[in-house]
């Protein structure tokens, strides 16, 4: 099969005139089968390859050149224009990327736009499907819904965008800057953001991964102890917003207790007074105290004579003393008396008591049950 068309033709017997072979090179076709009926190339077509190209600079006259791929891939993917171009593999070197253009799949190791819009057909880099941005910078743009897997290096720098949704189902965002952008809706199930600076509304902001609960106005430290008891003042969130100490003392002011603050149910405004001091003991035969209170001890003055000495003295020797007693089996009838005839004492340190019969002073008896009780 002819691979050349030369617009001339000779019969048998002809004459080769000038004329007819200036017609063969000037109207000289070549057909595709010069190139298609070739031995196929086996190796694997490098950027060193070269091909034979048409300079369109030298005209229709003008002679094929020898070109590298490499260099024609270069000067026609920076300075061409292309519809539906489909590119596999990475790109490594600065390109435009114009208005609709729609990129399926691929990585985009460094991504500089000044104004673009990603998610839709609009903007200056298009859609993006399944494509992998490892790092770079958009200034200022829209994100209307962002998916995104797994980055693999360091991600987009978002400096004044707006990421209006940003949903994140199993990948991971290693570090999030967003310095006047927003984030409308922040979506995420099983992903890491391991390094998210921002400002929250109210009083919690997340620096660095790490986050930090607003002060409330209190100063650290421990408040009430053994003298003093603290006075908080809790907000709606369960936060001390207030804090301060009054003073306390276990041990009540003077003539501070009243009937009502006593047990039992004491009313009025009648002052109280605590007993100083009280005994019940056995006056016959060897003395012996039962119960007492601020009693040391009782001397034995005789038969139904008692001394009542107090552990602590009285305050003055004007208190009062009641005596009783329930029987005087060893004697004759008495009654009780305090510091009478035989028991002459009345004083801060003790206090004196005997049993007598009504008319002689020295028909005594003891008692089985004596009670002491004195009030100052």
């Amino acid at each position: 099969m002819a691979k050349f068309n030369t617009g001339q033709s000779f019969a048998d017997g002809d004459t080769v005139t000038g004329a007819k072979l200036n017609n063969i090179t000037s109207q000289l076709n070549i057909y595709t089968g010069v190139i298609s009926e070739q031995t196929a190339m086996v190796a694997t077509v490098s950027t060193a390859d070269q091909l034979l190209i048409a300079d369109t600079d030298n005209g229709d006259s003008g002679a094929a050149n020898k070109v590298t791929i490499q260099k024609l891939l270069n000067d026609t993917l920076t300075n061409g224009t292309y519809t539906n171009a489909n590119l596999s593999g990475t790109i490594t070197c600065n390109r435009t990327v114009a208005t609709s253009a729609t990129i399926t799949t691929g990585t985009i190791p460094t991504l500089v736009s000044n104004n673009a819009t990603i998610g839709t057909t609009t903007g200056t880099l298009g859609n993006f499907t399944s494509a992998t941005i490892t790092s770079g910078t958009i200034t200022t743009g829209l994100i209307p819904t962002l998916t995104a897997g797994t980055t693999t290096g360091t991600a987009g720098v978002f400096t004044a965008g707006t990421v209006a949704t940003l949903n994140s189902t199993t990948g991971t965002i290693t570090n999030l800057s967003s310095t006047t952008g927003t984030v409308a809706t922040l979506n995420s199930t099983t992903g890491t953001i391991t390094n998210l600076s921002t400002t929250l509304a109210g009083d919690f902001a997340i620096s660095q991964g790490t986050g930090t609960l607003g002060t409330t106005g209190v100063t650290l430290g421990t408040y009430g102890g053994a003298t003093s008891i603290p006075i908080l003042a809790i907000d709606a969130k369960g936060r001390v917003t207030t804090a301060s100490t009054s003073a306390f003392s276990s041990t009540p002011a003077d003539a501070s207790i009243t009937p009502a603050k006593m047990s039992g149910a004491q009313s009025g405004s009648a002052p109280a007074y605590a007993t100083r001091g009280w005994v019940n003991f056995n006056g016959t035969g060897t003395i012996a105290i039962r119960a007492s209170g601020n009693v040391s001890s009782i001397t034995d003055g005789g038969t139904g004579i008692y001394t009542v000495n107090w552990a602590i003295p009285m305050a003055s020797a004007e208190y009062a003393v009641t005596y009783s007693i329930n029987d005087t089996s060893s004697g004759p009838y008495c009654v009780p008396y305090v510091n009478s005839t035989n028991s002459g004492t009345y004083s801060t340190s003790a206090v004196g008591v005997e049993n007598h019969t009504v008319g002689d002073p020295n028909a005594r008896g003891d008692s089985g049950m004596s009670s002491v009780i004195a009030i100052l």
